[in-house]
């Protein structure tokens, strides 16, 4: 090993020393790093920077690329300038620090298109949507991956805390080493092809030990908080961005009970969820709680909690990573039907049109339309798809 590359374990917390070679080509093995091109995805936040700074250390040629997705000013009718304009300069004084390239791609009209009136029709059909993986899913993983193909780069790298491992059929997708941080749920959507090119360095890492080597490595975003909130949505308000998108879209209707009574009226559906209970503004004998949002009728249906209860649902768009055909008789896996939820037991059958049944060993609660299903066989994710329905129980 060179002198610069044990100059480079300085940067690795101990743990990881006896794990990674700094002389082998992760991105090409046929190739000195000197002449590998990567391109990494930077969000203006402290992990993709990490990522860039290290691969850029270890001598790869990293091009950054940020993309512009949206204007704050323009969406919400706010004075401003664009979307994440400080985090764009954010990753754009971080390549200039530490001198590799950078470019920002206005992807505006896409985003708009594929996510944020997405994101608002699939409230107007009465679903609770996930832009962040209609996001990885079409303009980061699907666009991206496109212009660094362009740009002949032999890897797309993003600071996603998933970790990729090869398999007997090729490159997997896993669980990161640190639970609490992630990230993998969000990316089901990522096809086999696209994971045998893009790469995700931090996922073997815990968050504090990124913010360390940031730190390290002199960059004035290691502190950066972690951004919480949908990026378009900057004040949590989701109605009021899809009220701009979709004029009428808070229009009130009825809320009724599951046993038929018409109980009172809401300001619209986008405004409910499955399984909310707070902000009904209803009296009745005991709690009740959003069970379905009926929207070709402008209805919220409520009922008691018992009623939220699900032993099986149908998923479509599924995207398959296991390298083979799954069997009619199904395969065992544990789900994640929210991504704030622990992983259950069950049992998924594939059906036509590129759907499939999921069968709860136990009923589960507010199984939401709208939201994914994330398939797992250990830490490996095996597929997942949207959700479209459920049977009571």
């Amino acid at each position: 090993m060179s002198i610069v590359n044990k100059e480079l374990y300085k940067y690795l917390p101990p743990r990881h020393f006896s794990a990674i070679s700094l002389s082998m080509n992760q991105f090409a093995p046929d190739k000195e790093i000197k002449d590998t091109r990567v391109v990494v995805a930077m969000s203006g936040g402290v992990d993709s920077s990490v990522a860039a700074t290290w691969l850029h250390k270890q001598g790869y040629e990293v091009i950054g690329v940020t993309l512009q997705l949206y204007d704050v000013g323009i969406d919400l009718e706010k004075k401003g300038a664009c979307c994440a304009g400080k985090d764009i300069y954010d990753a754009k004084n971080v390549a200039e620090r530490m001198g590799f390239a950078h470019y920002v791609l206005d992807y505006e009209s896409i985003f708009k298109q594929e996510v944020m009136e997405d994101f608002a029709d699939s409230y107007l059909k009465g679903e609770t949507p996930i832009p962040c993986v209609k996001c990885n899913q079409s303009v980061k993983f699907r666009d991206l991956f496109k212009v660094a193909r362009d740009l002949n780069a032999d890897a797309l790298v993003t600071g996603h805390y998933v970790q990729r491992k090869l398999g007997t059929h090729g490159a997997e997708l896993h669980k990161a080493a640190d639970d609490g941080k992630d990230q993998s749920y969000f990316l089901f959507a990522t096809t086999q092809e696209q994971l045998e090119y893009i790469h995700f360095p931090l996922g073997g890492m815990k968050k504090e030990e990124t913010r360390q080597m940031a730190a390290q490595f002199g960059l004035e975003i290691a502190d950066k908080p972690d951004s919480q909130d949908i990026c378009f949505v900057p004040n949590g308000s989701y109605a009021s961005v899809i009220e701009l998108l979709r004029p009428g879209a808070l229009d009130d209707g009825d809320i009724v009970h599951i046993n038929g009574t018409k109980l009172g009226r809401h300001n619209g559906i986008i405004n409910y969820t499955i399984g909310q209970r707070k902000g009904l503004g209803i009296a009745w004998p005991e709690p009740l709680y959003v069970v379905k949002i009926d929207a070709a009728n402008n209805v919220v249906l409520v009922g008691p909690e018992s009623a939220l209860a699900a032993t099986s649902f149908i998923i479509r768009d599924v995207n398959w990573l296991v390298g083979s055909t799954i069997s009619e008789s199904g395969m065992e896996v544990n789900i994640k039907a929210r991504s704030t939820q622990q992983a259950v037991e069950a049992t998924v059958f594939p059906l036509p049109d590129n759907m499939a049944k999921i069968e709860l060993k136990s009923p589960q609660r507010a199984i939401t339309p709208g939201q994914a299903c994330v398939m797992y066989q250990s830490t490996r994710v095996v597929g997942g798809g949207w959700i479209v329905g459920g049977s009571q129980k």
